[in-house]
């Protein structure tokens, strides 16, 4: 019997997606509802790879977060918040506007797009600000599209993150900073 038999590698991708979530600090509750592991097969993992590592990774409890709030209180996070949805909508983790509504997020190739889609965003935004539980939510809002939606931005189309019935027309921070042409 080998590791690598075809019986084994469902087993071994779900081990590996919840090594890589732990890596990110998610807590047991996403990481069971992406991977499908018990909360214990979960704390021994964190236990036996993670515990002795360089430096602790914080296992945080309590809920995940739900507020959508947090995506729009600062121009700094609505600049990351565009940033993170373009690489999830890019990799197929949430469907682009204007697309039909995605199946149910949860799941093991989602999971590994999303891990990638978070380790882009860190590469390409210094200091980013969004957690990857913040990113797991933006992620479901987006899908679900009850509360967030992806949009164009009124005036030069860039995808922006938009509440889901804008009291006027959705527009980038850079053209809301510029008057309107006549």
């Amino acid at each position: 019997m080998r590791i690598s038999d075809d019986r084994y590698s469902r087993e071994r991708a779900r081990m590996e997606l919840a090594l890589r979530f732990l890596r990110h600090e998610a807590r047991t509750q996403t990481i069971r509802a992406w991977t499908g592991l018990s909360d214990d097969r979960i704390r021994k993992l964190y236990r036996s790879y993670m515990s002795q590592a360089r430096r602790a990774l914080a296992r945080h409890r309590g809920k995940s977060p739900h507020q959508v709030a947090y995506f729009t209180r600062s121009q700094r996070l609505q600049l990351e918040s565009a940033a993170l949805a373009s690489l999830l909508a890019m990799l197929g983790v949430v469907p682009p506007p204007g697309a039909a509504p995605a199946a149910a997020l949860p799941g093991l190739a989602r999971g590994e797009l999303l891990c990638a889609a978070f380790e882009a965003y860190q590469a390409f935004v210094p200091g980013a600000q969004i957690s990857f539980e913040h990113a797991v939510f933006l992620a479901s809002a987006l899908t679900r599209a009850d509360q967030l939606r992806l949009a164009g931005c009124a005036a030069c189309g860039s995808l922006i993150v938009t509440e889901r019935f804008p009291a006027r027309g959705a527009r980038c921070l850079l053209c809301a900073g510029t008057p309107r042409a006549h």
